[in-house]
């Protein structure tokens, strides 16, 4: 994997909303705090577990380790978003925590991020978007996923991670950026 530039990247940002759903709906519903279970992911979450529980993952094996257990998105996507007619709020795409300050996308693999509890995330990867996020909002899936002049594929849907450490997160939390030693490998979808 080509190496990742995480000199731009800012040592802490924010969490601006939390969310989590027990049902494998697309949009998770907001809430005031979230339980990170060491291992699992989200407490009450359709995707907390040692193995995958994403259904398309799930039917192609059921015995991977589940690497997406806590799904991030940086509000300033959602901004970007609006600015094209794309009315979103924190939990519409999914997403368990949504952050402000931390440009996600470029941070290398097995970065923590940790929260005033303890609690902490170790990023996995790029979320892969499927065509469900069309049927949410057609053209959607289009305005997330593009190619650059190069013809890479360029995934801006957030990230996933496992975690690493259990706690309570909370809207308004700090998130401090523990990047892992070098050399950085670049994200790629998990």
């Amino acid at each position: 994997m080509a190496g990742c530039h995480t000199a731009a990247v800012p040592s802490s940002g924010r969490v601006v909303a939390v969310a989590l759903d027990h049902s494998h709906r697309f949009s998770k519903r907001t809430v005031d705090d979230i339980t990170l279970l060491e291992g699992l992911g989200v407490r009450g979450d359709a995707h907390a577990g040692v193995t995958v529980q994403h259904r398309s993952r799930v039917a192609a094996d059921p015995t991977q380790p589940n690497l997406r257990q806590v799904h991030l998105i940086h509000a300033e996507l959602h901004d970007e978003l609006r600015t094209t007619g794309y009315d979103l709020e924190p939990g519409h795409l999914g997403e368990n925590v949504t952050t402000r300050g931390i440009d996600l996308l470029a941070l290398p693999r097995r970065t923590t991020l940790v929260f005033p509890s303890g609690a902490a995330i170790e990023v996995t990867g790029l979320r892969n978007p499927c065509r469900q996020i069309d049927d949410f909002r057609p053209g959607l899936l289009g305005a997330v996923v593009s190619r650059d002049d190069q013809g890479v594929l360029q995934r801006r849907a957030g990230i996933m991670g496992v975690v690493a450490a259990g706690g309570v997160v909370r809207c308004g939390d700090p998130i401090t950026v523990e990047l892992p030693p070098g050399p950085h490998q670049a994200l790629d979808r998990v």
